[in-house]
């Protein structure tokens, strides 16, 4: 397991910023409580979550779906859990 860089930090904080307020929020919330302890699978999910339209993103965070196919991992699952907490 990787520490983020500063560099790295202000990178993913900046790939966080999101067309809808909601999940701006809820990923913001799960950055301030959880930035410092990401494992570099965890940045590999962020990253995944952060390729889908922002609709598709709140869905998967609300839990109104479940990810399918190529979201379908493990490191996914244990980020959007953590997401849904936030």
């Amino acid at each position: 397991m990787s520490k983020l860089s500063d560099l790295d930090r202000t990178r993913l904080r900046w790939r966080a910023r999101r067309g809808l307020l909601e999940n701006d929020l809820i990923i913001t919330r799960y950055l301030d409580a959880h930035e410092t302890d990401l494992t570099d699978l965890d940045v590999s999910a962020l990253t995944q979550l952060f390729e889908l339209g922002d609709n598709e993103l709140l869905d998967l965070i609300l839990a109104r779906t479940e990810p399918e196919g190529a979201l379908d991992k493990p490191e996914v699952k244990s980020v959007l859990t953590q997401l849904r907490a936030a």
